[in-house]
């Protein structure tokens, strides 16, 4: 027997905004129940309550991704309300402010690592033990990368260094993840559409040292290419997606 839509539950983290909040919504719309992990808990709280009002089942919980005590008791509440976890999309993240290396303190340093990487690891490690051990078992998990997994821009050491490294924790999970039936993929994002990257249509400062305004897409694409990788049956797999703004300076030298 197979489960129906309506009762697969999916965790999204950094859920209150951005692409988050879009997957979310788009993975409500479609029927999943939805755990809307993050920061900002009177946002989170509006989206569930938004959910609830158009029948669609959310939870909101109030989570720092980088606290292991914080995601164990995200957990606590995923497993006490629902009892399973199919899908994982690790999403939360943030930046540092594009400073030359040496001008970087060693304190934005940790914390970009600490909720970029470190992040993803304890949501990843509690997903792996819900999924491992639910009945029928296994599940999905999908990483948010970034262009920045495989170019960076210009002083963005910290965010870039983790972003690769999301792409070796999605590389892992996808090899430890085969015994369990727990996949694992990552969505490479390139200018969607948010408050995050809406600055790059005011212009962003570019390899050869311009500034330069990008073209940016609808953060829509973004949810439904998720989405997609998310309905796909376990024993399929998007191993790694870019999407991207077409025009974005990223193919070619600029």
């Amino acid at each position: 027997m197979g489960m129906t839509k309506q009762t697969k539950v999916a965790l999204v983290t950094g859920a209150a905004r951005g692409i988050g909040k879009a997957v979310a919504q788009a993975m409500l719309a479609d029927g999943y129940q939805v755990v809307l992990a993050g920061r900002t808990a009177e946002t989170l709280q509006a989206l569930a309550d938004q959910a609830a009002a158009a029948g669609q089942t959310a939870l909101a919980v109030q989570c720092d991704v980088s606290n292991p005590a914080s995601v164990d008791a995200l957990y606590a509440q995923v497993r006490e309300r629902f009892g399973r976890l199919d899908v994982l999309f690790n999403n939360a993240g943030i930046n540092a402010p594009a400073v030359s290396i040496d001008e970087l303190s060693v304190e934005l340093w940790k914390a970009v690592v600490d909720t970029n990487l470190t992040g993803a690891f304890l949501c990843a490690r509690g997903a792996f033990a819900l999924m491992k051990a639910q009945d029928p078992r296994g599940g999905r998990i999908i990483n948010n990368g970034s262009i920045s997994a495989h170019a960076p821009r210009p002083n963005t050491v910290p965010y870039t260094a983790t972003k690769h490294a999301i792409t070796g924790l999605t590389r892992s999970l996808s090899l430890d993840g085969r015994a369990h039936d727990i996949a694992c993929g990552q969505i490479d994002i390139g200018n969607a559409g948010t408050d995050m990257a809406n600055r790059m249509a005011r212009g962003v400062p570019q390899a050869n040292g311009e500034i330069r305004p990008e073209p940016l897409m609808d953060v829509a694409h973004i949810a439904s290419s998720v989405l997609h990788m998310a309905n796909l049956p376990l024993d399929a797999n998007v191993q790694f997606m870019t999407v991207m703004a077409t025009k974005m300076p990223f193919v070619g030298r600029g």
